[in-house]
């Protein structure tokens, strides 16, 4: 059989993913093509001086999902990077002298919520009962599917299952009908945060979360997140892909309702049998096509409910810091207001919740001797107006409250310092409105009623990644690519 060429566009875990899966079958010539000068995508790294940062995600749930994956290779993720198991997960700050470190062991955990609100121990059992039931369907079934037709969904059995699983009922009611404490609720309601909308627009079948956090916990791959990438690259490359990087596309050129080649910003051309774009979708589909191939109009991009943008700071100081864990979500303001200012009216918050990282308490090699590498986290409402004056007012804003709350002095000590918000996420990546997550996992944007995998008037042209199946995050991503692998796979006969 003569080798398919497939051409993938994007580097982060959903490309990296479809061109490992492709390129196993050995029936395709795979090449990889990354804009950047680095792979990985929101997952790339940058050093300065000894500190080593993380650009992007920073959380390690769903272990079983990265086993799986590199299980299909005949790997497992320690031929790649080892992996250590935090505790405490993380922190809640709520304010001075009133933090939550979240314990790894379960049964510390129900003591724990016990202790804040008498008798949620055993409604935490049942809470989690129903979490792993809708995790192992929804993990283990629902997100590998395509999306592409209601007759995936058609059984009867499926059916009970997804009525069993709570779609049509949001996970703030959800997790109220278990938990009356505020401290527990807002606990139970931290995860699907991750998943681009308020706990009163997800649907509660995303407490499979909180069965990821609570029951399989919080992990970290030594010397960072980006090792992750590493051992994806490397697997790859063992695999045939070919990386280049540096190699920004212009423009899909289709031919008789064909992807036939695409070409470089500069100049030169790729054939391609196939094509599937892990890069940003609406840029995909609005700038890289002639609008006549494209598969939405810009009415209906600006009508998606996007996941939020964020503000960042990568921070090295010349100490160490005391009162903070690896993970901490500083929750020390109501999330009402934040929450409108993202979703509802969108505008920069006037009291932002934040999360702070501290990897070099748990990984010495990520920041030099005696020194910490600190990130900093502001979600906002993509679209925003995005300034160096803007970005410095809220470095502001959350540093004062950090050093409060710690007790300390941080800033005299910061010795390197980069801010990253909207104006990078769209110049790195293209990103919709600056938004860094994605698309929102709401239940209209759920499924099939999510950007199809495949364009439907390009017969050879797929997308993969957090705009498309099964949504935002890392382990989706990475099921996303082994997704759109088996459609190319099956379509085209390899």
């Amino acid at each position: 059989m003569t080798q398919k060429k497939v051409v993938v566009i994007g580097s982060g875990f959903s490309g990296l993913s479809a061109a490992t899966h492709l390129a196993h079958t050995k029936n395709c010539s795979v090449t990889l093509l990354e804009k950047n000068d680095s792979p990985g995508g929101r997952a790339r790294k940058f050093e300065h001086q000894g500190f080593v940062f993380d650009m992007g995600p920073s959380w390690y749930w769903m272990p079983d999902v990265f086993e799986s994956y590199f299980a299909h290779f005949g790997k497992k993720p320690a031929d790649y990077y080892d992996l250590i198991r935090l505790d405490p997960s993380y922190s809640v700050i709520f304010g001075e002298k009133d933090t939550l470190d979240i314990p790894a062991d379960l049964g510390q955990f129900k003591a724990m919520v016990d202790q804040i609100e008498p008798g949620a121990g055993i409604q935490l059992d049942k809470f989690l009962a129903q979490a792993k039931y809708k995790y192992q369907v929804g993990i283990h079934d629902l997100v590998h599917r395509p999306s592409r037709s209601l007759l995936e969904f058609a059984s009867p059995g499926l059916l009970i299952d997804m009525i069993r699983m709570d779609i049509f009922q949001s996970m703030a009611k959800h997790v109220r009908k278990f938990f009356s404490h505020e401290k527990i609720i807002r606990l139970m309601e931290f995860p699907v945060l991750f998943l681009g909308e308020t706990a009163e627009n997800i649907p509660a079948l995303y407490s499979l979360m909180n069965y990821a956090d609570i029951a399989l916990g919080t992990w970290y791959p030594k010397k960072g997140m980006h090792e992750i990438i590493r051992g994806m690259i490397t697997l790859a490359e063992e695999k045939g892909v070919k990386i280049r990087y540096s190699s920004e596309v212009e423009e899909i050129e289709i031919e008789a309702g064909m992807a036939k080649q695409v070409r470089l910003k500069s100049g030169e051309k790729i054939p391609a049998d196939v094509v599937i774009a892990g890069a940003d979708y609406h840029h995909v589909d609005r700038h890289l096509l002639d609008p006549k191939y494209s598969n939405y109009s810009e009415e209906y991009w600006d009508k998606r409910v996007m996941a939020p943008s964020s503000l960042l700071f990568y921070l090295g100081v010349n100490k160490r810091l005391k009162n903070l864990r690896h993970h901490n979500l500083f929750f020390d303001e109501p999330l009402g207001p934040h929450a409108d200012a993202i979703y509802k009216n969108p505008r920069w918050p006037e009291k932002p919740l934040f999360y702070a990282s501290v990897p070099s308490i748990t990984d010495p090699t990520v920041a030099p001797d005696g020194m910490e590498n600190l990130f900093l986290l502001i979600p906002l409402a993509p679209d925003l107006e995005d300034s160096d004056e803007m970005r410095e007012k809220y470095f502001d804003i959350i540093m004062s409250r950090l050093e409060k709350i710690t007790g300390q002095e941080i800033r005299s000590h910061v010795i390197f310092k980069r801010s990253y918000a909207h104006n990078d996420f769209k110049a790195d990546y293209h990103a919709f409105k600056g938004n860094a997550y994605g698309l929102a996992n709401t239940l209209l944007q759920t499924a099939i009623l999510k950007p199809s995998l495949k364009n439907k008037k390009v017969r050879n042209l797929y997308y993969t990644g957090q705009l498309t199946v099964p949504g935002p995050g890392v382990p989706p991503s990475l099921i996303s690519g082994g997704v759109v692998a088996r459609e190319v796979i099956k379509e085209n006969n390899l």
